[in-house]
């Protein structure tokens, strides 16, 4: 299933299972951590058993376990928009088009 299909508890529970793994992939108590980044231990018992924390919370547990950098995804610089890129760029051409108007043109030699 598609985490876009997923309700809310379900990631809740998927980002919490997830920092449970981080925070045991650099061998930290849930004590160490809470301790480490200044929040209780309940908290960090609370984000790893999928309950609803502040992004503040989050921000600070990733940090705690060396996995903020994983934020970096969500705020990159999405750059500029396609009508501010068009606007940047001017009037330039986006296709070729053929001669116009009346008489013997390019087309007009051309025969199979």
């Amino acid at each position: 299933m598609n985490i876009e299909e997923k309700p809310v508890e379900a990631i809740l529970s998927l980002l919490g299972q997830r920092l449970r793994q981080a925070r045991l992939g650099v061998n930290l108590t849930q004590q160490a951590l809470a301790s480490q980044v200044g929040v209780s231990l309940k908290t960090v018992r609370n984000a790893e058993d999928g309950q609803n924390i502040s992004l503040e919370t989050l921000i600070l547990l990733l940090r705690g376990v060396g996995r903020l950098n994983d934020l970096e995804y969500l705020l990159a610089d999405a750059g500029p928009s396609p009508v501010e890129l068009a606007r940047r760029l001017g009037q330039r051409r986006q296709r070729a088009s053929g001669r116009r108007g009346s008489g013997k043109g390019a087309s007009d030699a051309w025969q199979w």
